[in-house]
C-alpha cells in the first residue's frame, strides 16, 4: 500500500482506528485486571464472612457455656444457702430446747428450795414460802424466771441470726463449688 495514495482523511482514519484498537486492547487488559481484583476481593469478602460467622458461633457457644455455668453456680449457691439455713434452724431449735429444759430445771430447783416439804408425804398443811408463784420469783438479776427465759430465747435467736448472716456472707456467689464455710 502506498502512503501517497492516502489523503489526510485516510491517514486520520488509520490513526483513529489504531488508537481505538489500542484503547480496546487496554480496555480488555483493564477488564481482565479488574476481574482478577474482583475475584481477590470476593475471596477476601468470603473469608471475612466466614471469620465473622465463626466469631458469632464462638460467642454464642461462649454465651451458652456461661449460661450453663451460671445455672450450675446458682444451683450450688442455692444448695449451700439452703444447707446453711437448715443447719442454723436446727442449731436454733436445739439451743432453744436446751434453754427451756434448763429453765424448767431451775424452776423445779427453785420450787424445791422455796418449799422443802414438796414431794414428802407429810399430812400437815404447809404455807408456801412466798406469796407469788415461782414463775414470778426474781432471780439474781432481778428478772422473773419467765422473763429470763424470754431474754435467753431472744439472745439465742439473735446469736443464731448473726451466725446465719456470717455463714451466708461467706458463700462465694461467683466462684467454683466450695464447701460450706464454718462458723
Amino acid at each position: 500500500m502506498s502512503w501517497r495514495l492516502l489523503n489526510l482523511q485516510g491517514i486520520a482514519g488509520i490513526v483513529v482506528a489504531a488508537g481505538l484498537a489500542l484503547l480496546l486492547i487496554l480496555a480488555k487488559a483493564d477488564a481482565r485486571h479488574w476481574r482478577k481484583q474482583a475475584g481477590q476481593y470476593d475471596q477476601l469478602c468470603r473469608a471475612e464472612q466466614a471469620a465473622f460467622a465463626t466469631t458469632v458461633a464462638d460467642y454464642r457457644a461462649a454465651a451458652d457455656e456461661a449460661r450453663k455455668a451460671d445455672q450450675a453456680n446458682l444451683a450450688r449457691v442455692a444448695a449451700q444457702q439452703s444447707e446453711i439455713t437448715e443447719r442454723s434452724a436446727n442449731d436454733y431449735e436445739t439451743r432453744i430446747a436446751t434453754a427451756r429444759a434448763d429453765a424448767e430445771r431451775l424452776r423445779a430447783n427453785a420450787t424445791a428450795q422455796a418449799d422443802p416439804g414438796v414431794g414428802r408425804g407429810s399430812s400437815l398443811p404447809r404455807i408456801p414460802a412466798s406469796t407469788g408463784s415461782i414463775a414470778d420469783t426474781a432471780d439474781e438479776n432481778g428478772l422473773s424466771y419467765a422473763d429470763a427465759l424470754i431474754a435467753t430465747e431472744q439472745a439465742i435467736q439473735l446469736d443464731e441470726l448473726i451466725k446465719w448472716v456470717r455463714r451466708q456472707s461467706k458463700v462465694d456467689n461467683d466462684g467454683p463449688a466450695a464447701t460450706i464455710p464454718p462458723d
